[in-house]
């Protein structure tokens, strides 16, 4: 047992440094290709992200980044791939941010109604995906993809003059949220720390309890690796598969909260996008595990921040799009390699077992 446990540990261990390392390599001859030192800049990063106000900007971008990973991981244990989680993060923010700037109760009231208007509208959004699934078999990939576009030309539409959004200057943008209503924020030292971290943790947490403690997390786990086991064993497949995309999308509704409630105030037409696409990366990064997914929403933070001071240095400009992608076929590539390894050694470990247990009972009938 302890050599069991010992094998696994050696091979997690080895699947992160693997990747870690390929990912410097590849990344060194990149930049090597492009005529510069990639060990000054590692320094130039390393030295820039260790200042206090590059740490508090890091963690403050890590939070939607991480929403938005647990989003898409959410799917991806059941074997869906809601890659409409970009479109339901905007629609859902878009739709809270007109209910918040329409209403004026208290800040105690209404921060969690705009919150939960933004999970009901995002868990809607990805529902539909999953009606049509279970219903007429469309790929969740084609729909969440189309209603994207969709989600793009609702928002268009009703962001103008004289619908639901107001005209300053170039921009368009919902009513402001009454400054009763603007979320906390933690003081640090030398710029705040945004609140919606703490919601952030507990997300986390609610999925890795949910999806690893409790029987519908086991149901939600064995319809991802065998629909025909799971119904087998009484479980909905169809059920799994909706309730999977309502919990995806109201995670998703999660995502534009920190900038509406902390930042923007308002849903304009300078509203982030994309969040949503960077989640799935972050996802395979961190592995669908919370923790591995908070580590990679902070690794995306510290290569967008630094990479700004990569281009003061005269690197250029594409270097960290470059790195990201790098890193995250490194992780999914070192962990599919680990994976086999670790199969093919189980497998040697039982032949080997079978055919000792041979042995003994030839010599046994032998001496019978």
């Amino acid at each position: 047992m302890k050599r069991i446990d010992r094998t696994k540990l050696t091979l997690g261990i080895a699947a992160p440094v693997l990747a870690i390392v390929a990912a410097l390599v590849i990344t060194s001859v990149i930049i090597l290709a492009t005529g510069k030192d990639p060990l000054h800049a590692y320094a130039v990063m390393a030295d820039f992200g260790s200042k206090s106000d590059s740490q508090v900007w890091i963690i403050n971008k890590a939070v939607p980044y991480y929403l938005s990973a647990l989003a898409v991981a959410i799917g991806f244990r059941m074997n869906l791939f809601n890659i409409g989680v970009d479109g339901q993060y905007r629609i859902a923010a878009f739709f809270a941010a007109v209910v918040g700037g329409a209403l004026t109760l208290p800040g105690f009231l209404q921060i969690p109604l705009i919150i939960i208007v933004a999970m009901l509208v995002g868990s809607v959004w990805a529902g539909i995906a999953g009606v049509l699934k279970t219903t007429r078999g469309v790929s969740e990939v084609i729909t969440t993809i189309m209603l994207n576009s969709i989600a793009a030309a609702v928002i268009g539409y009703f962001l103008q003059e004289g619908r639901l959004a107001v005209k300053d200057g170039n921009l368009f943008h919902t009513p402001d949220i009454p400054a009763s209503s603007h979320f906390f924020t933690i003081p640090t030292q030398p710029d705040p720390l945004d609140g919606f971290l703490v919601v952030a943790a507990v997300a986390g947490v609610a999925y890795w309890f949910v999806l690893g403690r409790t029987r519908f997390g086991f149901d939600l786990r064995t319809v991802g690796r065998s629909e025909s086991a799971a119904q087998a064993g009484g479980v909905s497949v169809k059920r799994m598969v909706i309730t999977s995309m309502l919990l995806s999308g109201a995670a998703a509704g999660l995502i534009g909260m920190p900038t509406l409630l902390g930042v923007s105030y308002n849903y304009g037409t300078d509203f982030p996008v994309g969040i949503g696409f960077t989640g799935i990366a972050i996802a395979l990064l961190g592995r669908n595990h919370p923790l591995g997914m908070a580590a990679g929403a902070l690794l995306w933070g510290f290569l967008e921040r630094t990479g700004t001071q990569l281009e003061f240095e005269d690197y250029e400009q594409e270097i960290v799009g470059v790195m990201q992608g790098v890193i995250v076929l490194c992780v999914v590539i070192a962990y599919e390699v680990v994976r086999r390894y670790g199969l093919r050694l189980q497998q040697r470990r039982v032949g080997e077992e079978l055919a000792a247990q041979a042995g003994r009972t030839d010599k046994a009938e032998v001496s019978a």
